[in-house]
């Protein structure tokens, strides 16, 4: 039998992740298993989940996930190419996973698996560095040369589904514990990413920012069992949950910092934190911060978890890869899964806080480094009251 693996956020879970999962039972078989390694409490664009971890995983199990995995901070709030690094891993690690299902908006595996393997050439670093040494800013270049590489292969690097696809392929081809994966990909529905448009299939963003704003109805764009957690932790003053609520503690931590405190947090070796230094000093929130240091060449979604890391004192190369598997929830089947997870998985798995004790320094490490984060995210609860420190040690997976 088929178990898909997915690397996902769910933030929040919506109608599109709904319709993936009826799309790869339609196409794997109805009693295919699911197993998502999920982001925890940051995610990849460099921002605070929109409802923290356990309740994001709840809403997948209740609406056709069958078990989910964290995927820890340092890889969750990460470039693409680290995301899918680590989330490739933990489901490899796993040993019962047998397909690695994701979207894209070209839907063509060939093309996908034609840029990954061009991107691992030996001929891919040359081109590069010709092209930014021409003024271009690292994604066009490195479109531009995979484009002249593979004869116009590099189209697919243009769309942001279809980039970190390219990634989880690159991991895959990287990973020899991940050679049972299959690869599939299905196109992506609905409207596209990050778009401020409902359609049929409204975005996470376009949600998010409903949410947030209190205004529309958010819940129409979500299934109705993710709408109801959502609301259960809004009204618990669980959510949503912002960098604007806890902003002055973020500037405290900022301003504490001397420039080459920042370096660590970099994770590009240009330098950046220099600049990022000097709008620190000068700018009065974080918007100030983020708008002067941004320019052509440095992203906002780069500078945005520039800042992040530097809060969460995370650094993006900390760890080459994940060294447990944390259950954050699972149904019935899923803990069928768990019980051959016990003998076929490659990490240690960690259904209760308190198993963490029993893991190895590297792994104990990475876990309090996950509890000290979860402390400094509880802080963006609109209700202060909810922020209970050592929350992340209290609160068990929830299994349905």
């Amino acid at each position: 039998m088929a178990v898909a693996g997915i690397i996902a956020e769910y933030n929040p879970f919506h109608r599109g992740h709904q319709w993936q999962l009826s799309a790869l039972r339609g196409q794997l078989g109805q009693d295919t298993d699911v197993v998502a390694v999920m982001s925890g409490n940051f995610v990849q664009r460099g921002d605070l989940a929109i409802l923290e971890k356990t309740a994001r995983a709840e809403a997948a199990i209740r609406c056709g996930v069958d078990l989910v995995l964290e995927l820890p901070t340092p890889w969750s709030c990460a470039t693409a190419e680290r995301f899918a690094q680590g989330g490739v891993a933990l489901l490899a690690a796993c040993g019962v996973v047998t397909h690695l299902v994701f979207g894209s908006e070209c839907g063509d595996l060939d093309a996908l698996w034609s840029a990954a393997r061009c991107l691992d050439g030996e001929e891919y670093p040359l081109a590069l560095r010709r092209l930014l040494a021409t003024g271009m800013t690292f994604a066009a270049a490195r479109q531009a040369a995979v484009e002249q590489l593979t004869d116009g292969g590099g189209g697919c690097l243009s769309q942001p589904n279809d980039n970190l696809a390219v990634e989880y392929l690159r991991a895959l081809s990287r990973l020899d514990s991940a050679g049972g994966l299959e690869p599939v990909t299905f196109r992506r529905v609905g409207a596209a990413h990050d778009s401020a448009e409902p359609g049929a299939y409204a975005s996470a963003s376009y949600i998010r920012s409903l949410i947030l704003s209190g205004s529309g109805d958010w819940r129409a764009s979500m299934p109705e069992e993710s709408a109801a957690v959502a609301a259960r932790e809004i009204a618990a003053g669980r959510g949503p949950v912002s960098l604007a609520h806890c902003e002055r503690a973020v500037l405290a931590r900022l301003r504490t910092m001397e420039e080459e405190d920042f370096a660590p947090y970099d994770g590009g070796g240009e330098g950046l934190y220099h600049r990022f230094y000097r709008a620190v000093s000068e700018g009065r929130n974080l918007q100030e911060i983020l708008e002067g240091a941004k320019t052509k060449r440095y992203t906002l979604a780069r500078l945005r978890r520039l800042l992040l890391h530097s809060y969460l004192g995370v650094c993006p190369t900390a760890a080459d890869m994940p060294s447990y598997l944390r259950v954050l929830g699972a149904n019935e089947r899923g803990r069928k899964l768990l019980r051959r997870m016990a003998t076929e998985a490659s990490l240690p798995v960690v259904t209760r806080p308190a198993a963490a004790r029993a893991l190895g320094p590297e792994a104990r490490a990475l876990f309090d480094r996950e509890v000290r984060c979860t402390d400094l995210y509880t802080l963006a609860y609109p209700q202060l009251s909810q922020s209970i420190p050592g929350s992340e040690c209290m609160n068990g997976p929830v299994m349905l």
